[in-house]
Formats: C-alpha cells, structure tokens, sequence
C-alpha cells in the first residue's frame, strides 16, 4: 500500500511541476495581423521595459528584442514607418527591415508587438522634415523643425498588430 500512494505522490507531483513549467503567453496570436516575418512571440517588454533598454544604449550600440506597446502614428503615405508609445512622452520610431514591409496606413492607437532590432540614432534635419510631411503635418509645423533629433530608433523585421 506504501508503494502505491509513493508511486501516485509521485505522478501527482511530476505531472503538477509539468504543468506549472507550462507558461502561457499573454498574447493570443488569433487576435493578431502579422506584417513581416513570423516570430515566436516571447519575452515580450512593456513600453517602460523597452524605453529602460534604450536608455542604456549609446549611438552605434543594437540589441535584439521584442515589445508591446500602441502605435502613435504611422506614415500617412505608404506605411513604410510607425511611432510606438514609450514611457511617458517618449516614443520609438519604427521602420521595417529591407523596406521589405508596411503596415496599414489606419492603425494608429492599435496595440502591435514589435521584433528586431533597437539602437538609438541622430536624425537630420531634413529627415525630420520628410518624415512630417510623410506624417501630413502642416507646413508650419515642418518649419519648426530646426535641429537633428536624438531617436529612440527600432528596425521591424516583423510586427504584430491586434485587429
């Protein structure tokens, strides 16, 4: 009879470290569009997770991850480039691998998960310029664009928009 309940304690408990070992992602990929390459969403960072990771990066420096936030804005011509939602008033301006991609040009404030690569970048003047019209800002606006910008930069190489 010891055998017995040794033997079932021990499938019990065997079965039981299985299951807790199963993590279920938060993300169900069904509710997702995929744009890009495929991923395995997984360790995915918060927008305050992602914007600690920028802050520890100099220019020249690029570490692979992936992480969820809101698209802010994307551009209003093609949807080759979007701005996702950082901690507090920062934002991540994302582009796609090879130009190879776009996003839909309505998915402003939906919720993507983004993977590649982020570095920290120091964008002209005349970029910024471009990148305001693309984004159908005013011509007023553009004027007021006077110096280069230090950006919080992210190369897609696929993204994830929830429907």
């Amino acid at each position: 009879m010891k055998k017995i309940n040794l033997v079932l304690l021990t499938f019990i408990l065997v079965a039981t470290t299985g299951i807790a070992q199963t993590k279920k992602s938060k993300f169900n990929i069904n509710d997702y569009a995929l744009f890009g390459d495929k991923f395995k969403v997984g360790n995915v960072l918060t927008k305050a997770a992602m914007l600690n990771k920028y802050k520890t990066l100099k220019k020249g420096d690029t570490i692979t991850v992936q992480f969820v936030s809101t698209i802010k804005e994307v551009c209003k011509k093609k949807g080759c480039w979007m701005k996702m939602e950082l901690a507090g008033d920062d934002q991540s301006f994302v582009r796609f691998k090879d130009y190879g991609f776009f996003v839909p040009l309505n998915a402003d404030n939906s919720q993507a998960i983004v993977y590649g690569k982020a570095f920290v970048d120091v964008v002209s003047v005349d970029e910024l310029k471009h990148y305001a019209k693309d984004g159908g800002k005013t011509a007023a606006e553009i004027a007021k664009i006077t110096q280069p910008e230090i950006t919080y930069s992210f190369t897609a190489n696929g993204v994830y928009i929830k429907k």
